[in-house]
């Protein structure tokens, strides 16, 4: 009994060790992400008046230069890393024009926005996948 007790607090020891190396850190939702739809890329980086928040915008849009064009258009601003997540803060959707209380998290690779009223648990998320660079067209204007 000693030593399966023994191995279980070793397991129980290692597992402690090991699982902040699969957990998502604050840095890991910076940089380019492209839609589920793939018609937008969002950059992540820190906020140019808050370098502890993170903020993001659409920096490729497929409407380009049309009169749809969402290039340039904030998307997020969130003021606080915790519990795996961004929080405190807004997520912008332009299909519809409005703000909302969000969250953001990587999970698995993908990053996760979750846009909600009230409580996250009553919201929505979009899920994007991240890219090493822009699509070469359209090209968003500065």
């Amino acid at each position: 009994m000693t030593s399966f007790a023994t191995c279980l607090r070793a397991a129980v020891l290692l597992v402690t060790l090991v699982r902040p190396a699969w957990a998502a850190g604050p840095d890991d939702a910076k940089g380019l992400w492209m839609g589920a739809e793939k018609d937008a890329v969002l950059e992540f980086k820190p906020c140019a008046d808050a370098p502890t928040a993170l903020c993001g915008h659409i920096v490729w849009d497929k409407d380009a230069g049309q009169a749809t064009d969402t290039c340039g258009v904030p998307i997020a601003r969130l003021e606080r890393y915790e519990n795996e997540a961004w929080r405190d803060g807004w997520v912008y959707d332009p299909r519809d024009g409005k703000k909302y209380k969000g969250a953001l998290r990587v999970k698995a690779g993908e990053l996760q926005i979750r846009a909600f009223l009230g409580t996250e648990i009553l919201g929505q998320t979009e899920r994007l996948q991240r890219v090493a660079a822009l699509p070469v067209s359209p090209v968003c204007k500065p």
